[in-house]
């Protein structure tokens, strides 16, 4: 079997292409054919050296990956062979809280999915969606999942309450698509009106150019008749937060997505004090929640927006075309 490594900081001239025996199950564990995996920003931040939680040296990268289970451990009950999966990017969160006991993740601390065989205990794998490929099911495990945990897993998204997502990132898109099938009304930031109109097939309501008014969150404000959004989903780091709380309504919530903006500006911290402000940092999501979104996902026959794909042996390409941004949606390597 082939697999694909990485090491933090060493950028994608480091992405190397490995042979190794093929996986032999442990008494719980279960063994996957990969046929796809997907791209995540924080690979870019791997590959860098400014991923904040640990990576081990010579990793398999990508968090993001379905297969069909190919063997079982003598004692695993929850899957058979046959079964479609995907895995649980935090193999140990289950349910609950995120800890620090529950940070180990594929692709970082532990080997990720970018190879021809995983090996993964019972309980860090999920059956997908029957009408969703195995390209499709890909996109799910890292964007989709944090989509839905910004959405659903604090104050929780009521039908009728207004989302606000900013720009056409994979989480945004996934943002769209999911705040939707809750019965929200979505205003959506983009830079064009191309994006915008992308925006508006998948489902948002409102669209506001942002590179055309840069006081944005005046107009999201004029939206919602002076009152603001809901919920958030805040992708932009320190360079849009300040924006964001301003254009959330009393006792809303911003979802914060990582810091994908590398901006040290200080925050205004009367804002979220006056505004009542719930702030509440995302890290992906747990297993219940991804079961529960899959549910989601199948009842309503949603299906994840693809930029392209590239088969495995195009990995090093995958890499260079996401980190050029000229994605709108998931960046797909097929593993067939």
């Amino acid at each position: 079997m082939k697999s694909y490594h990485v090491n933090l900081g060493a950028g994608l001239s480091g992405l190397t292409l490995k042979e190794h025996n093929e996986p032999t199950p442990g008494l719980n564990e279960v063994v996957i054919k990969i046929k796809a995996s997907s791209l995540n920003y924080r690979e870019i931040m791997i590959l860098r050296g400014f991923y904040p939680l640990p990576v081990r040296p010579d990793v398999v990268p990508l968090c993001d990956g379905a297969g069909e289970v190919v063997a079982i451990g003598a004692a695993v009950t929850r899957v058979k062979v046959g079964d479609r999966v995907a895995g649980q990017v935090f193999p140990e969160w289950q349910d609950g809280p995120f800890a620090w006991e529950n940070a180990a993740q594929l692709g970082g601390s532990l080997n990720g999915m970018l190879t021809e065989l995983a090996v993964l205990h019972e309980n860090a794998v999920v059956h997908i969606p029957a009408h969703l490929s195995y390209v499709a099911a890909a996109s799910l495990p890292c964007a989709g999942l944090t989509a839905w945990n910004a959405l659903t897993g604090g104050r929780g998204l009521v039908a009728g309450q207004t989302v606000l997502t900013l720009g056409s990132g994979g989480v945004s898109l996934f943002a769209v698509q999911l705040a939707k099938l809750a019965g929200a009304r979505v205003i959506a930031t983009t830079s064009s009106e191309e994006k915008g109109a992308r925006l508006k097939a998948l489902g948002a309501d409102e669209i506001i150019n942002y590179a055309e008014n840069t006081d944005w969150h005046l107009q999201v404000r004029e939206l919602t008749n002076g009152k603001g959004v809901d919920h958030v989903v805040e992708v932009g780091g320190a360079g849009t937060m300040e924006k964001s709380i301003r254009s959330t309504a009393i006792e809303g919530e911003v979802a914060m997505i990582g810091g994908v903006a590398n901006d040290s500006s200080l925050l205004n911290v009367n804002l979220i004090t006056y505004g009542m402000t719930n702030m509440r940092p995302i890290a992906i999501g747990s297993k219940a929640q991804f079961v529960a979104m899959n549910k989601a996902i199948a009842v309503n026959g949603m299906q994840p927006v693809i930029d392209q794909v590239f088969h495995f042996s195009e990995a090093a390409e995958a890499f260079r075309y996401y980190m050029e941004g000229k994605y709108f949606g998931k960046v797909v390597i097929s593993h067939e």
